[in-house]
């Protein structure tokens, strides 16, 4: 049997933006991933982006009995690799900071499997780098420590000398320090640090729902106390805290603290989630549909035979992509369409032909149907035409009525249908009913329908919905659920700019 290989990678501190391009690469080609509690769901998923990948959570929490122990974990990892797989041991931050990985890349080579280290962006400098405090500063800082805070300074032997750090000046940053802060704290000031050092706990470090609590020295404990501040944290000692108060920017984001559950078709659903995200928001995905091909056989025949059609509407980006899927089985181009005038709903759908060297004739001013055929009524070259419609089963009929009425001869082919997925929804539904959700958003009638399919419609209408257009809105308002955001233009960008517009 071929010997495995493990990957001691890290995974950074939370936000999935810190993963390295290294450690994505080999979570894009593992077949086992060995991960952390401190390792998000949200990385995860957009890693390994739906490829059955084995996963074995061996997440440690301090004082939990139900923990997996650090010689499991190696031991899981010598069987792994010689059972021939790859594997990512996934650490949060960096394995070699405070991670234990030292120790797993030990048992590693004692056993003889081969193993690669992947740096990771480690807590103690992202963390105070997303509160906006740079750990050294020209004449704040010119030193920094790391330490662990897990050690119980008031043990009999300590391995951390409290007294050489109190006296060092520098920044001093602790990990895994929660529960036993109020005890450092007091070693410091015993062993002479002033009490009005500025200090600062950063709960969740990089996450959107990232808090930071200041103090000093003196009151950092009793403020993190206060504050109900739980682990994972990292705390801060040192000036540089105060140059929080000029440079902070996480939380100055436009949807900072926001919760925004994304409701889009799992394709589709990237550019809606990093555009809140980049923002400031936390994104909760919950695809409440699925685009489901159906039998091409139709649309075959209908491209066989494209030089009879004198116009192609398109009305989605799933139709565009899968008529080229059509046409490259039937071993066509883009040249076949050239005598066909192409007409696009909207500026995506535009986008996406452009992506296959076609732009399109006819794109509306609104992106809907009923815009699209007042565009296509001002024209001369509809009338007695022939027209060729691709779209999903459960589409609405005002297009190819409203076409019929001009006058054209329309054929219309189903090539997919749009079906409930589900994934996410029991997440999705337990932090609606925990009114843990502030938006949730709607990029078309269908996905209003199927929200309230997969969260039922008591718990839909637990919070307001950010709708794509006025078509979308009407649909979710006869559901009952309140419309609080209408983007107007009906795409990803304008939804989003109405999102924030409501939130400034």
């Amino acid at each position: 049997m071929t010997p495995g290989i493990v990957y001691l990678v890290g995974a950074g501190p939370g936000d999935p933006g810190l993963l390295t391009i290294r450690g994505r690469e080999l979570l894009a080609s593992c077949d086992d991933v060995v991960y952390d509690a401190l390792v998000s769901e949200e990385l995860l998923a957009s890693a390994l982006n739906g490829r059955d990948v084995r996963r074995h959570f061996v997440g440690k929490r301090g004082g939990d009995t139900g923990s997996a122990r650090q010689q499991e974990i190696e031991a899981l990892l010598v069987r792994l690799a010689r059972d021939g797989r790859r594997v990512v041991r996934l650490k949060g931050g960096d394995p070699f900071v405070f991670g234990r990985g030292g120790e797993e890349a030990q048992a590693l080579a004692s056993a003889g499997i081969p193993f690669e280290v992947v740096p990771g962006v480690t807590a103690g400098i992202a963390g105070p780098a997303y509160a906006g405090i740079p750990v050294t500063h020209r004449g704040a800082a010119t030193a920094v420590t790391f330490a662990t805070g897990h050690e119980d300074p008031e043990k009999g032997e300590r391995a951390t000398d409290w007294g050489a750090l109190a006296r060092s000046g520098g920044t001093l940053v602790l990990y895994m320090g929660v529960r036993t802060l109020p005890d450092v704290v007091s070693a410091l000031l015993a062993e002479g640090r002033a009490a009005d050092t500025p200090a600062a706990v950063i709960e969740r470090a990089t996450y959107p729902s990232q808090r930071v609590v200041t103090g000093t020295l003196a009151t950092i404990a009793d403020r993190a106390r206060e504050a109900a501040v739980t682990a994972p944290a990292i705390t801060i000692i040192g000036d540089v805290v105060l140059l929080r108060e000029e440079i902070e920017w996480f939380e100055r984001r436009p949807l900072a603290g926001q919760r925004i559950v994304v409701t889009r078709a799992r394709a589709q659903a990237s550019s809606l989630s990093a555009r809140l995200r980049e923002l400031g928001a936390e994104v909760v995905e919950m695809p409440a549909i699925r685009v489901e091909p159906l039998d091409p056989g139709p649309l075959y025949d209908a491209l066989d035979r494209v030089n009879d059609y004198d116009w192609l509407m398109l009305t989605s980006q799933n139709a565009v992509e899968l008529v080229w899927r059509a046409m490259r089985a039937r071993a066509l181009d883009a040249r076949a369409l050239g005598h066909t005038r192409i007409a696009a709903i909207g500026r995506a759908t535009a986008d996406a032909l452009l992506d296959h060297g076609i732009a399109p004739d006819v794109v509306p001013e609104r992106f809907v149907a009923e815009s699209l055929v007042e565009a296509l009524g001002r024209r001369d070259d509809v009338e007695g035409r022939r027209v060729l419609l691709p779209r999903a089963t459960d589409a609405r009929d005002v297009l190819p009525d409203g076409l019929r009425a001009l006058g054209a001869r329309v054929d219309v082919v189903s090539i997919y249908r749009t079906v409930l997925d589900g994934d996410g929804a029991a997440r999705a539904r337990d932090r609606l009913r925990a009114g843990e959700i502030d938006l949730v958003t709607l990029s078309s009638s269908s996905t209003a329908r199927f929200f309230v399919d997969a969260v039922g419609a008591e718990t839909a209408r637990a919070a307001p919905v950010a709708s794509i257009g006025p078509v979308t809105s009407a649909a979710a308002r006869a559901l009952g659920l309140t419309v609080a955001v209408e983007s107007e233009a009906s795409t990803i960008a304008a939804l989003v700019d109405a999102i924030v517009a409501r939130r400034r």
